[in-house]
């Protein structure tokens, strides 16, 4: 067995603190739809930087100075602190005390990934880190999750996926491994049930399914 987690809305709780940066400095920026736009990003949560980029000129146009505006989030979001998801340290201390190799796939860049998991005392638990400045597709695209257990030396389909988002459950299911959906903002639809092997709520229970598949 070998577990790869997301890292935002699974590890730490901060699609809200996104979400709320977001509608914040929309005004600034002259999102009038700002709803619409941020329910589309929603819906592609797990996605990177540039399909994310994307979907706003969908929505606003080229014109639109999406960088300024993302530099203005994270300013925002520097302000914040991320509260860790229930169950954290106990489950990645019992798989470590069980010889469970652990990797983290996140959509987010690599220096942030790093700068968020050295804050909260996470970095030593992973055996391998993968980011979404480290890869070419944006999930649902599998690449992320195939490169991490690719760096595990494990087939992926020997990989549990820890994700929250529908398109990191698209995206683990494409790559044949076990994909376990733990609901942060969005409730599972009926395609998304459909491709996780188990929805559970929190990581709690997370432990206590892998600890019967042990």
């Amino acid at each position: 067995m070998n577990v790869i987690f997301d890292m935002d809305g699974v590890i730490f709780d901060s699609e809200r603190v996104y979400i709320d940066a977001y509608k914040k400095l929309a005004p600034k920026y002259g999102l009038t739809d700002v709803d619409a736009v941020h329910r589309a990003c929603m819906d592609s949560i797990g996605a990177t930087r540039v399909k994310t980029r994307e979907i706003f000129f969908n929505y606003v146009g080229h014109e639109f100075d999406y960088y300024a505006y993302r530099e203005d989030v994270q300013q925002e979001l520097n302000k914040s602190e991320y509260e860790l998801k229930p169950g954290v340290f106990e489950l990645f201390d019992w798989l470590k005390e069980k010889g469970v190799r652990i990797a983290l796939a996140s959509s987010t860049r690599e220096v942030s990934v790093h700068k968020s998991l050295g804050h909260a005392g996470l970095t030593e638990y992973f055996d391998q880190i993968v980011c979404g400045d480290m890869v070419s597709h944006s999930k649902p695209h599998p690449e992320i999750f195939l490169t991490a257990a690719q760096r595990l030396n494990a087939d992926p389909q020997d990989c549990y996926i820890i994700e929250d988002s529908y398109n990191g459950i698209r995206a683990a299911h494409a790559a044949g491994a076990h994909p376990i959906m733990v609901p942060d903002i969005l409730q599972p639809d009926e395609e998304i049930r459909e491709k996780a092997e188990v929805v559970l709520p929190s990581l709690v229970e997370v432990r206590e399914y892998l600890e019967s598949k042990l």
